[in-house]
């Protein structure tokens, strides 16, 4: 009998990471694929997520809507409520053996609560690692509910170790958004023109004298001030002597306040240099990213796909705080000064690449252990009392 094993896809940015593993599940013999689509997948103002799978190729078993409009603390706590009812049903339904989940959204830990409270082993990709802020908290209580990982770097296999996960459920994989990456640097050529497949709004600059991509998401340890942190980002890009390529936001508390203060400004100022776009497809922003002078922004995109292919990051603000990075990465503070001076010496013909976050074939890594792997629920009392034991020795 195959192994039914049943992935969560959150958002555009889990999808990209995700995408290598679903085809290597896909075409794997010991394995039934189920895939679960739900949050902003779902919705078509961040990206018509959900059609770019099927047309992909990928069947959806379950799509689960539970977002709540707002992007407030209070609406997105609200969402995590109705989230939990969704993902509970979908398992009870599809019967996985195992669930899969990726990094540490809010829609993550419900899915990762539902599965564990319904006695199903959880594998989490990209856990262990430290970025400072509610994300951070998400993802080790996701680790700890968790009975398989797949940690992007050495660090964060140490760091889930060092939480009390066993060892041998452990495997440093690397991140697995780096098999798309590496593709694009294998056919680097951008073969398409980005307003006519992706259309976005705004003025539509040439791009053959050079353009940055931009991302940057409310952090949501400091909603108040998304408006004035999307501002001073809006005035230094608006400023560059390049095209820009900006990206909608993700949905945290605060993102309503940035999309607002968007729309706001384009109203008003209409910049030349700017155009918008809500998503795109996962190979086609990297190939758009790899042809890029630079990102700005504070998109983990900046950290691991821009850290492989060597783009110049201009990194702002707390978001990514204490997250490893590569030296392609600059960090500034909310300001337009700050950011246009970061841009002009950092944005040059210089590229350092690294593989902080792994090298190709991670996706078919996942898939392979995922497959083969023994599935428990409960944790190695053994291991627990060993680790115990460590610990009274230590004092």
């Amino acid at each position: 009998m195959k192994r039914k094993v049943c992935v969560v896809l959150t958002a555009r940015a889990s999808y990209a990471k995700l995408k290598t593993v679903l085809q290597h599940l896909k075409t794997n013999e010991q394995v039934e694929l189920q895939l679960v689509c739900a949050g902003s997948a779902l919705l078509g103002r961040f990206g018509n997520l959900i059609q770019t799978v099927q047309d992909d190729g990928f069947f959806i078993n379950e799509s689960l809507n539970f977002l709540i409009e707002g992007e407030d603390h209070l609406t997105n706590t609200k969402s995590v409520g109705l989230g939990l009812i969704e993902f509970a049903g979908a398992f009870d339904r599809l019967q996985p053996d195992v669930v899969v989940v990726m990094a540490d959204r809010f829609e993550v830990l419900v899915a990762a609560i539902a599965a564990s409270y319904q006695n199903i082993p959880l594998a989490h990709i990209q856990g262990g690692e430290v970025s400072g802020n509610i994300d951070e908290k998400v993802r080790h209580a996701i680790t700890k509910l968790a009975d398989l990982h797949f940690p992007a770097t050495k660090r964060a296999m140490d760091w889930i170790i060092r939480m009390g996960e066993q060892a041998d459920r452990v495997f440093h994989t690397g991140c697995p958004s780096v098999d798309l990456a590496q593709s694009v640097l294998e056919t680097p050529e951008l073969d398409f023109d980005v307003y006519e497949r992706y259309g976005g709004v705004g003025n539509q600059p040439v791009l053959d004298e050079g353009y940055v991509i931009v991302m940057q998401h409310a952090v949501t340890t400091e909603p108040a001030q998304s408006r004035e942190h999307i501002l001073e980002t809006l005035c230094a890009v608006t400023d560059m002597p390049y095209a820009a390529l900006w990206f909608w936001p993700n949905p945290d508390a605060g993102t309503d306040e940035v999309s607002k203060t968007i729309r706001a400004f384009r109203e008003q100022f209409n910049p030349e240099n700017i155009h918008f776009f809500k998503s795109m497809e996962p190979v086609d922003f990297l190939r758009l990213l790899n042809g890029s002078r630079g990102i700005i922004g504070n998109s983990s995109a900046a950290i691991r796909e821009a850290s492989y292919l060597g783009v110049p990051a201009v990194n702002i603000g707390s978001r990514q705080i204490n997250r490893e990075r590569g030296p392609n990465v600059i960090d500034v503070d909310y300001s337009r000064e700050a950011i246009l001076k970061a841009v002009k010496e950092h944005f040059n013909e210089i590229r350092h690449q690294s593989d902080i976050y792994g090298k190709a074939g991670a996706g078919k890594e996942i898939a392979e252990i995922l497959s083969k792997v023994s599935l428990t629920y409960f944790k190695n009392i053994n291991y627990l009392n060993d680790c115990k034991r460590e610990l009274e020795v230590s004092k």
